[in-house]
């Protein structure tokens, strides 16, 4: 999987900058990219909520997203926002 990281410094984005952000980059050369999974760690929620809380010390939602085909992994701000994508 490949890893993006980003830093957004002197302005405080939110959950649905940082998703556009991330979907901006997720189509850049995938016409087809699909968020498999997410994290907002601000709000302390993620997706898919699966029954694991962690596997091998990742967690659920980052362990379904591999095992999804994730190809491209954008954390925002140190992975205050984490997408996966297809």
């Amino acid at each position: 999987m490949q890893n993006i990281n980003i830093r957004v410094l002197g302005y405080e984005i939110d959950f649905d900058q940082a998703r556009a952000m991330a979907e901006v980059l997720a189509s850049k050369e995938n016409d087809f990219a699909t968020l498999i999974s997410w994290n907002d760690k601000k709000k302390d929620i993620h997706s898919p909520q699966c029954l694991h809380c962690e596997i091998n010390g990742a967690p659920g939602w980052e362990v379904y997203g591999r095992n999804h085909d994730g190809r491209l992994r954008i954390s925002i701000n140190e992975d205050t926002f984490v997408f996966i994508y297809s």
